[in-house]
């Protein structure tokens, strides 16, 4: 996704472009008019492609903007694929698509004159996989140069595919050296394999870096025929921290499961706290906000006025 999409609304973006890009990611990188359109309003669709974000590649078919090959930049400024470009290749979640290919050459290296532009990055050692980083250092790399929130999508999804062993990660992590190192062992410290998409991550990642404790990933909740699992729940409190990727809730069978799986948790005491892709990416406060409140009105806690209550209070 494009830098300025992931500003959000407030931007002038239209709101449901980041529905349409991620739609495509899930369904790597292209889908038909009639798969869209499942999921996406016609108008997203048309925004998404006056603005530049998908591209049609033939009658009815859509993709994400072509992109600079990064074999081809790795080739030619003699390098490696490296950070989230290697991401992409091994198959992690990355939350930003990267804007130009990116490549890691040897410290001391002066880049080469190419008309495939990239972003160079340098090191004096690096692992690697065929044309690629090593697995691991692609994972560290992603750590220490990207937002938390970024690089712990990336490290969570390479350990759900174990691609990576945590206890690896952690070791390399410690051995680090130089700008970066203090958070990539955070991010090191935080992976979880049990996370199950990008956005999962990154909500866990405000709740992380807000010292909001208690919630753990992937909350089983069973009882006789009933079964289900919670993104982020807080078994103590019954609080659950639920992520909407809208591609998984765009259709009507998708609909009724996921309202009787509500009535079914909240039946069972769970109060469903449900947080879209816009509010993760783009509201951190208001996601903040309603966490924080919905601890302070659980059971077992001072009754503390919610913080909207507190705001009314002090507009009136």
């Amino acid at each position: 996704m494009d830098k300025s999409a992931r500003r959000g609304p407030q931007c002038g973006i239209i709101e449901h472009m980041p529905e349409v890009v991620d739609v495509l990611l899930r369904r790597n990188g292209t889908a038909t008019f009639g798969e869209l359109r499942a999921l996406v309003t016609g108008r997203a669709i048309r925004s998404a492609l006056d603005g530049g974000t998908i591209r049609r590649i033939a009658k009815g078919v859509y993709s994400l903007p072509a992109a600079p090959d990064p074999i081809a930049a790795a080739r030619a400024q003699g390098g490696l694929i490296s950070h989230r470009s290697a991401a992409v290749l091994y198959g992690f979640g990355i939350l930003e698509l990267p804007d130009k290919p990116e490549v890691t050459v040897p410290r001391g290296q002066h880049r080469r004159l190419s008309p495939v532009d990239c972003v160079l990055h340098r090191a004096d050692e690096v692992p690697s996989d065929g044309f690629c980083t090593s697995k691991l250092r692609t994972v560290l790399d992603c750590a220490r140069t990207l937002p938390f929130a970024d690089g712990l999508a990336v490290a969570d999804s390479a350990l759900r595919l174990r691609a990576v062993d945590h206890s690896q990660l952690m070791v390399a992590a410690a051995e680090l050296r130089g700008p970066g190192s203090l958070r990539a062992r955070r991010v090191a410290a935080a992976a979880d394999g049990r996370a199950e998409s990008v956005l999962e991550s990154a909500l866990r990642a405000i709740i992380i870096e807000e010292g909001i404790p208690g919630f753990e990933p992937q909350v089983a909740v069973q009882d006789g025929s009933f079964s289900a699992r919670i993104d982020l729940g807080h078994r103590a409190l019954l609080i659950a921290a639920e992520t909407d990727g809208f591609a998984y809730h765009g259709t009507r069978a998708a609909l009724a499961r996921d309202c009787r799986r509500h009535v079914g948790l909240t039946l069972r005491g769970w109060r469903l706290l449900r947080f879209t892709w816009e509010d993760v990416m783009y509201d951190r406060e208001w996601v903040v906000a309603a966490l924080r409140d919905a601890i302070a009105g659980s059971p077992g806690h001072h009754n503390v006025p919610p913080a909207w209550a507190s705001r009314r209070g002090a507009a009136a």
